[in-house]
């Protein structure tokens, strides 16, 4: 007799430490997913890391009345460890990850699954938007990474490294184990080693163009990604980039550790140069340090970042800090739109030309202009 074959559940861990204000729309919209329409099992596990606030016992609320919502409460131990866990309770096949202040569109789920089924692969990954002050972007680099429909290996698109979010994916429970993923426990930006190690072990990785996650960048300065000024921050950072980088290499690709390093690894860097002018003097020396462990083979002047960020990178590593932070400084005081000015060498080749930064006292390869940045 033909036996119809079990549609597939999913599992969604959401962690919740202090956000009483914004669990409910997320739990609302993984409640809402159009997948649960279709007849395929969905369920939530909410990790209640010792929230000091009414998370927990919102969860609870969620429970009793929907059977999909389980909650597991913890004494606070991070993300890492509060996912970790919750990947502990869950019940399917398929496992995704939602953060508890940010919102999942309705057919999320369903565009992961689908094109997971279709072509067989491993996991899933999508599009996301930047949710801030009430409107949606998504960045340039998310359209151009996600603007297939295919199933690919990491061979074939290594900039797919450079999402590297937790949270706009679709995994097999079976390839996470088979490959031995977890989350890292104890430090800050913990999905880029685990994201990368999922990239590198998958044979194929599904790709869909559609926006599967909104992203809330809050104002309130309470954000993780928003606290970058801190010793204990950069600490985190170095740590997860050399974990990834040691994966990366380990997997011994070429063409992946090439564009790893000059596209992904450095990504945002521009984001910590920002906060160069009044940094500490600890805080500059462990900049300079990592910068030096990271890159100090080929330095950031071959990185695929802005030109001027190049430079900055270079000053960095040349332990300029005066230089750094005017370069720095004087782009921040640009008009809106408008570049660092451009000029040429004695060779004729263009380069950037920073006001106040004497050319002559810099590597020509850290000011000069590719063909496509002319």
């Amino acid at each position: 007799m033909f036996r119809r074959r079990a549609r597939a559940g999913i599992s969604v861990v959401v962690p919740a430490y202090g956000v009483e204000d914004y669990l409910p729309a997320c739990l609302d919209s993984l409640l809402a997913q159009s997948v649960c329409a279709a007849g395929h099992d969905l369920d939530v596990v909410v990790v209640d890391d010792g929230s000091p606030d009414r998370s927990g016992e919102i969860a609870d609320a969620y429970a009793a009345r929907d059977g999909r919502v389980r909650v597991v409460h913890t004494e606070n131990r991070g993300l890492g460890a509060a996912r970790n866990e919750g990947l502990r309770h869950t019940r399917h096949g398929l496992v995704a990850f939602a953060d508890s202040d940010d919102v999942v569109p309705p057919d999320a789920y369903a565009a992961l699954l689908r094109q997971l089924e279709r072509t067989g692969a491993e996991l899933a990954v999508g599009s996301v938007s930047w949710w801030q002050a009430g409107t949606h972007r998504t960045p340039p680099w998310m359209r151009r990474v996600h603007a297939s429909r295919a199933a690919l290996s990491i061979e074939q698109e290594p900039r797919l490294l450079g999402d590297v979010f937790a949270w706009n994916k679709l995994f097999r429970r079976d390839f996470w184990d088979a490959a031995g993923l977890s989350w890292l426990e104890g430090h800050r930006y913990e999905d880029q080693p685990t994201t990368t190690r999922a990239y590198l072990a998958a044979r194929r990785i599904a790709v869909v163009p559609d926006v599967v996650y909104h992203w809330r960048i809050r104002d309130e300065g309470t954000s993780i990604t928003q606290q970058r000024g801190t010793v204990d921050d950069l600490t985190d950072r170095w740590l997860t980039k050399r974990l990834s980088r040691y994966a990366v290499l380990a997997h011994g690709s070429a063409s992946v550790t090439k564009v790893f390093e000059e596209r992904v690894l450095p990504g945002d860097l521009p984001r910590y140069f920002a906060l160069i002018p009044g940094c500490d003097d600890d805080w500059w020396a462990l900049l300079v340090s990592g910068v030096r462990e990271l890159w100090g083979e080929r330095s950031l002047v071959r990185a695929r970042i802005a030109p001027v960020h190049r430079l900055t990178g270079w000053l960095v590593e040349q332990d300029r800090r005066e230089d750094a932070a005017h370069v720095v400084a004087t782009v921040a005081a640009l008009p809106p739109g408008e570049r660092v000015p451009r000029t040429v060498d004695r060779t004729g080749r263009p380069r950037i030309d920073v006001p106040g930064l004497d050319p002559a006292s810099v590597d020509p390869a850290a000011l000069a202009l590719r063909d496509d940045e002319v």
